[in-house]
């Protein structure tokens, strides 16, 4: 990296406020220079055999941040930026999920994530003569959320603690805890007793 490029705390702290990011500035070239850096370690991650303990050693340098031994995370895995991804105790990622983190993804302890998942945290600009902007929005997903395989989240979604997400959907706004939704758009159809056992 350059000295001209941002730091990952100066993106992390960009990317929290919401600031657009324009197109040719030096948050985006910083992004692309980040990218490189990803595009090495998930090759690594998605190519060779690792075992679970090394595997989580690639993730702690693709995400900046130190993972979890209770963590499993099944290759392969893809992102274009990888360091501003959170994750807690005991998540689950498993095949082929697909995470947009520049704008900041967080998953809480316990939840588990489909195959072929993809989270996105990136809109553009809806006018044209400003389509190459990015604006970031977060996705925070609660503990012990099951996510099912093939869903897509979007920018700015959060998802509560205990929720089920149902295989294929899209969720395109906030989701309760305790509650199940399903469907493009997702949409909650039943809500979830917790019991204490």
């Amino acid at each position: 990296m350059t000295k001209e490029i941002m730091s990952i705390d100066e993106i992390r702290d960009i990317m929290r406020n919401g600031e657009c990011i324009e197109f040719n500035s030096l948050l985006l070239q910083s992004f692309g220079a980040y990218a490189q850096d990803a595009m090495k370690i998930t090759m690594e991650i998605n190519n060779k055999y690792h075992t679970l303990e090394e595997l989580r050693e690639l993730f702690s340098e693709l995400t900046a941040s130190k993972i979890d031994e209770s963590c499993i995370i099944m290759p392969p895995f893809y992102t274009e930026f990888g360091k501003n991804t959170k994750l807690g105790k005991e998540v689950f990622i498993n095949s082929c999920c697909r995470f947009q983190d520049n704008g900041g993804i967080e998953i809480g302890d316990g939840t588990m994530i489909g195959s072929n998942v993809t989270i996105v945290t990136l809109n553009h600009d809806a006018n044209p003569k400003k389509r190459k902007n990015a604006i970031p929005k977060p996705v925070k997903i609660g503990k012990n959320v099951w996510i099912g395989s093939d869903c897509t989240i979007i920018p700015g979604v959060k998802i509560g603690d205990n929720a089920i997400i149902g295989a294929g959907s899209v969720v395109v706004k906030n989701i309760p805890e305790n509650t199940v939704a399903v469907g493009n758009p997702a949409k909650v159809i039943k809500e979830i007793e917790v019991n204490g056992d």
